[in-house]
């Protein structure tokens, strides 16, 4: 089976752990600095904050705003499940615009018409590796006083127009096992405001500057060095991983480009895809569940994300702080959505391999 995602740590990590583990220091510390400062770097961000995992990072990226009850964040509704749960988690409620096919991400319009004399904040989601269209979002932003929250769990290194993502406002990552960078768990989060990024710092480390001098009522919010460790060999070589990311995405496109019906990922003008996943969507009226099965039984894993929007469950549905919109084409997607195998382990002739599986299950 070619697996849609395939983790593999080769011995400089194990190098990189070991020397922590015989440091005697392995809670939060030296190497937690310098990942902070290597990621900020890769980002172009004043301040890179570690936190202990991706939905962390967004609970305190919207706790430090200090947002208070009834305050809304506008944010797409196509997303995993992490996004709202963190809104609400904050104590905030959360409103949901509609998404564009071309990037997955809020379209700008439809987060114009949501906003309300409580809205404070917008969420946009930088998903599968690309930047939302974020020069429209920041003039809303600008035009209603809102502050900019992304959520680029997904968007390591990703730039629009040369700027990266998670410095257009706060910036949220996942350093989670799948991701393109990973820690097994863990996230970090940017910020160009030494205020927030000082609160951040003193809120994740149970409101303490000084040991035992609390500030604020804060959480332990640590990354260790073991896992700082584990990343930071990761950015040494990052560039030719997204690299070989971004060469298998042009191999699979240039091989079903001309499958009919099929829609295909591809990089916007003035934006650096990451391509954290490769993701189709397929033709209106094609039993998603049985190209899953057949592309299996050919030995080509995939995934579908996201099978349903956020909203649409039981346990959001009835509460007041989830204030539902129509999103028809979020909804659509939803329906459609495969994501087939792009990761920087493949070889060339197994991205052949998925191609040709895609082609036959699809009759091309």
């Amino acid at each position: 089976m070619i697996p849609i995602s395939t983790v593999r740590l080769g011995p400089e990590v194990e190098e990189r752990v070991l020397s922590v583990i015989r440091s005697g220091i392995i809670a939060q510390g030296p190497v937690v600095a310098e990942l902070e400062q290597r990621f900020a770097e890769l980002q172009g961000a004043k301040h890179a904050v570690a936190v202990n995992n991706g939905t962390t990072a967004l609970v305190a990226a919207v706790e430090v705003l200090d947002l208070q009850p009834g305050d809304e964040v506008i944010t797409s509704p196509f997303t995993f499940i992490a996004t709202l749960n963190a809104i609400l988690e904050a104590g905030a409620t959360v409103r949901f615009g509609d998404i564009r096919t071309e990037d997955f991400a809020l379209d700008p319009a439809s987060v114009e018409a949501r906003i309300t004399p409580r809205t404070k904040v917008i969420m946009p989601v930088h998903l599968y590796g690309q930047s939302a269209d974020m020069a429209p979002l920041v003039e809303i932003a600008r035009r209603h006083g809102l502050k900019i929250i992304e959520d680029a769990a997904q968007a390591h290194g990703a730039r629009y127009h040369d700027q990266g993502v998670g410095t257009f406002g706060i910036g949220t990552f996942s350093f989670y096992a799948t991701k393109n960078l990973t820690t097994g768990e863990g996230g970090i989060i940017t910020t160009d405001d030494d205020e927030i990024a000082d609160r951040l710092r003193v809120l994740r480390n149970q409101g303490m500057r000084q040991r035992y001098v609390y500030e604020v009522a804060g959480h332990n919010h640590r990354l260790t060095d073991l896992q700082a460790a584990v990343a930071l060999p990761q950015l040494d070589s990052y560039d030719e991983l997204v690299a070989r990311r971004q060469q298998n995405a042009a191999l699979l496109t240039e091989l079903i480009g001309d499958v009919d019906g099929l829609v295909l990922p591809r990089q916007l003008d003035g934006r650096e895809h990451v391509w954290h996943q490769y993701t189709l969507l397929l033709p209106e009226g094609v039993d998603r569940d049985t190209v899953v099965e057949k592309l299996a039984a050919a030995g080509v894993g995939s995934g579908i994300y996201y099978p349903k929007l956020v909203f649409d469950y039981d346990v959001y549905r009835a509460r007041e702080d989830v204030i539902i919109d129509d999103a028809p084409v979020a909804a659509s997607v939803a329906r459609r959505c495969l994501s087939i195998p792009v990761h920087q382990h493949l070889t060339d002739d197994e991205v052949r391999t998925v191609a040709a599986a895609v082609r036959q299950v699809l009759g091309a």
